[in-house]
């Protein structure tokens, strides 16, 4: 008589991918205290233009993902990931304050660079440390999971935004003030909660960007590159599904409610689209994004009538759940253990420059055509992007 075998017991993601996650989350509700009321505080009180702000709002990001490059290359020669992230964390903390501060653009200008800055310093490093400590089973999970507790975050924030702009009647210092206290709660849970793992100094690869380590990122790694290069051309900065929803009649105190919709929709599915992205094809969910994406913009182009906003932002953020996890995993599963911070930094690099031209076109759309050409230029972005996964697909088979 045979007895039964004991199933392997099921893995689970390890408690420090989890307090990465609280850190994550503390970080992102104070970003988007501001981040979900800057475009129209721009654009009412300091009388800036849509293409000003999206050219503030490229050259941030554009800032953040290009120093993510040298931040992941010196985690990788280093064999560290905490320091950086904790500098980056820092960083974006001590920013906040300014933006409370400023009086004129030039100022938040400042103040978007250095959290912007901070966010390259840790994005890479942070991505890493989650691929070193995350079971290659699990990885898409893991990411999916920090991904999801980052976005919980990036409801709340604005949530707490609405609430605060209606207690202090439309006070934006004010909520800028509230904004330190989250921030800086994060980098202490970062400093006391989050250890790595001891790396052994043989598994460091000298410099990292020196031909010989670059050519060990293989031709896999760089298609992920290209391709997350396309999905950031088709998908221009969030500040404008702002100044659509606020172009159609949303008060200002309201406009928050914006990435609250969004984010609710990207939280939700991130960890179950994690999940899904370890057992079926990256490709397929990759043209499925784009496919959830050309719907948004065509619904955000059609009318700034409430119900096709809504209907844009909440396909917007379900885009995002399914494929910026899954574009993390595909990193971390192309590229050598030893090169993670920096194929994470090149990455974000090509992105980041993506960033920028994206959010510089859209910007000048809405000036010279006005928002719906704004968003139809992005559909037609994503749809090219379609077509180019799904040829690559056809060839692979």
């Amino acid at each position: 008589m045979t007895t039964p075998s004991t199933p392997p017991p099921a893995v689970r993601i390890p408690p420090t991918i989890w307090a990465l996650g609280f850190v994550s989350l503390l970080m992102d509700v104070s970003s988007e205290l501001i981040h979900s009321l800057l475009p129209v505080f721009l654009a009412t009180v300091l009388g800036v233009s849509a293409l000003t702000i999206g050219c503030i709002e490229g050259v941030a990001e554009a800032t953040a993902l290009l120093v993510k490059v040298f931040s992941g290359a010196l985690s990788d020669w280093w064999g560290r990931r905490k320091p950086l992230a904790l500098l980056g964390y820092g960083l974006g903390a001590l920013s906040k304050p300014l933006f409370a501060l400023a009086g004129g653009a030039g100022l938040v200008v400042a103040a978007r660079l250095i959290d912007r800055v901070g966010k390259g310093i840790r994005g890479a490093p942070r991505d890493a440390l989650v691929a070193d400590l995350a079971p290659p089973e699990i990885r898409g999970a893991a990411f999916g999971l920090r991904q999801s507790l980052d976005t919980v975050g990036g409801f709340i924030g604005p949530l707490l935004a609405m609430g605060l702009m209606l207690l202090w009647a439309n006070d934006f210092r004010a909520v800028f003030w509230v904004a330190a206290v989250p921030g800086f709660l994060a980098v202490a849970l970062l400093f006391f909660a989050v250890r790595e793992p001891e790396r052994q100094p043989a598994a460091r690869p000298g410099n990292p960007i020196n031909r010989a380590n670059l050519a060990r990122l293989s031709r896999a790694y760089w298609w992920v590159v290209g391709v997350g290069a396309a999905f950031t051309l088709a998908r221009f900065s969030e500040a404008f599904l702002l100044l659509r929803a606020h172009a159609g009649g949303l008060p200002l105190a309201y406009t928050p409610l914006v990435l609250v919709g969004m984010n609710v929709a990207y939280g939700a599915a991130a960890y179950p689209f994690g999940k899904l992205a370890d057992s079926v094809s990256h490709t397929q969910l990759l043209a499925w994004g784009l496919v959830l994406l050309i719907g948004a913009d065509i619904a955000l182009a059609v009318s700034h009538h409430w119900t096709w906003v809504w209907a844009g932002i909440t396909l917007w953020g379900l885009h995002m759940a399914m494929t910026q996890g899954l574009m993390a995993t595909m990193v971390a599963d192309t590229a050598p253990a030893d090169l993670r911070g920096t194929a994470f930094g090149f990455f974000n690099l090509v992105s980041g420059l993506a960033m920028l031209l994206a959010s510089v076109l859209a910007g000048l759309l809405w000036d010279q055509l006005g928002a719906a050409f704004t968003f139809a230029g992005g559909g037609l972005f994503a749809a090219a992007a379609l077509l180019g996964i799904l040829w690559h697909g056809r060839r692979a088979r």
